[in-house]
C-alpha cells in the first residue's frame, strides 16, 4: 500500500512539473508570436494581474479569508518602491525587498486582530484598510503627488541591461510571475497547503488535526500581502508612474472577481481569471464607466453555472459536449 502511494505521489509530481513547464514554454513563446505591439503591453499587465490573482487566491481560495483590500499592498509596493527609488536615490530591486518585507510585517500585524473576524465583517474590515490607505495616497501630496500621481520612477536594470521596452518588461514580468507560481504550487501542495485547505474547510476540524489556525491565517495573509507588494514595485518600474487611482476599491473588487472566474483554489484558475478580465475591457471600452456592472454580472454568471470557475468549468463544458455528441452518435 506504501509502495502505490508513493508512486501515485511521484506520478502526481511528475504531471505537476510537465504542467509547468508546458505553460512557461508557451508564456516564454508569446512575444514571438505578438511581434511586439499592444497585445504584447496588454500581457505584461496580465503577468502582473496574475501575481495579484495568486497572492488573493492563496489567501481566498486556499484558505477561505476573505479580503477587498489586495489594492492597498499593490499600491504600497508601487508608491514606496517609487518614492524611495526616484526621490532618494535608493536601489530599485533593493528596495523591492526591503520594501515587500516591511509590507509583509504589516500585514502580519493588522493580520491578528482583522483576521479573528470572519464571512462580511472580515471583508467590511480589509475594506476599511483599503480605503484609509487609499486616502493616504490622494492626501499625502508632497510625497506621492497626490491625485496627479508620482512620476519619474526608474527602470530596472541588470547589468547592463535596462527593462525600457515591452520585449524586455515582458520577460522580467513574467520571469518573476513564473518563479511565484512554481513556489505557489509547492507550497499547496506541501503539508502548509493541507493545513490551509483544513482551515477553508472547517477551522475547529482544523484545530483537531493539530493546525494553529490563527497563526496560520495570519502567515498566508502576510505571505499575500508581500507578493502583492512585488507585483505593485513591478508595477511602478514598468509604468514609470503611478497614480492612486489604480489602487482603489474597484480594483479589490477586479481581484476578488479574477479569482472566482479563474477558479478558486487553483493556481492556474489565477491566470485564466486574470487573461480574461484584462483582456475583457478591450471588448467593454464602449462601456465606459459601467464596465464594473459587467464584471458583476459576469461574476454572477459564473457563480450560477460555473461554481468551480473557468480552471474546472472548461473541462466540464468539454465532457458534457462529448457525451452529447457520443450519444447523439449512438441514437443515430
Amino acid at each position: 500500500m506504501h509502495r502505490i502511494d508513493s508512486r501515485d505521489k511521484k506520478k502526481l509530481f511528475r504531471h505537476e512539473w510537465v504542467k509547468f513547464a508546458l505553460f512557461s514554454l508557451l508564456i516564454m513563446i508569446l512575444p514571438v508570436l505578438f511581434e511586439g505591439g499592444y497585445l504584447l503591453n496588454v500581457f505584461i499587465f496580465v503577468g502582473i494581474h496574475t501575481l495579484l490573482a495568486v497572492a488573493l487566491n492563496l489567501l481566498l481560495g486556499y484558505a477561505g479569508q476573505i479580503s477587498l483590500g489586495q489594492a492597498a499592498f499593490f499600491g504600497l509596493g508601487a508608491f514606496a518602491s517609487g518614492i524611495l527609488t526616484a526621490t532618494y536615490g535608493q536601489n530599485p530591486w533593493l528596495m523591492m525587498v526591503v520594501v515587500a518585507a516591511a509590507v509583509g510585517l504589516l500585514a502580519f500585524a493588522i493580520g491578528f486582530p482583522i483576521l479573528k473576524l470572519k464571512g462580511h465583517y472580515l471583508a467590511m474590515a480589509t475594506l476599511g484598510f483599503g480605503i484609509i490607505v487609499y486616502i493616504i495616497f490622494n492626501e499625502a501630496v508632497e510625497l506621492t503627488g497626490g491625485p496627479s500621481g508620482f512620476s519619474g520612477i526608474p527602470n530596472l536594470t541588470v547589468g547592463g541591461i535596462t527593462f525600457d521596452s515591452d520585449f524586455k518588461n515582458y520577460y522580467l514580468i513574467w520571469g518573476v510571475t513564473l518563479v511565484t507560481i512554481l513556489l505557489s504550487l509547492n507550497l499547496v501542495n506541501s503539508r502548509i497547503g493541507r493545513g490551509l485547505r483544513a482551515i477553508h474547510d472547517s477551522e475547529v476540524a482544523a484545530r483537531v488535526m493539530g493546525v494553529n489556525v490563527r497563526l496560520m491565517k495570519v502567515q498566508i495573509f502576510a505571505l499575500s500581502a508581500v507578493i502583492s507588494s512585488v507585483a505593485g514595485s513591478l508595477y511602478a518600474h514598468t509604468m514609470t508612474f503611478v497614480s492612486p487611482t489604480s489602487f482603489g476599491f474597484n480594483f479589490s473588487v477586479e481581484l476578488v472577481t479574477m479569482v472566482i472566474i479563474g477558479g478558486l483554489g487553483s493556481i492556474y484558475g489565477s491566470f485564466l481569471g486574470a487573461a480574461l478580465l484584462t483582456l475583457l475591457p478591450e471588448f467593454l471600452r464602449a462601456f465606459q464607466d459601467y464596465d464594473i456592472v459587467v464584471y458583476g454580472f459576469l461574476l454572477v454568471f459564473m457563480t450560477m453555472f460555473m461554481p468551480g470557475g473557468l480552471v474546472r468549468g472548461i473541462p466540464s463544458l468539454v465532457q458534457n459536449l462529448r457525451a452529447r455528441i457520443g450519444g447523439g452518435a449512438s441514437d443515430a
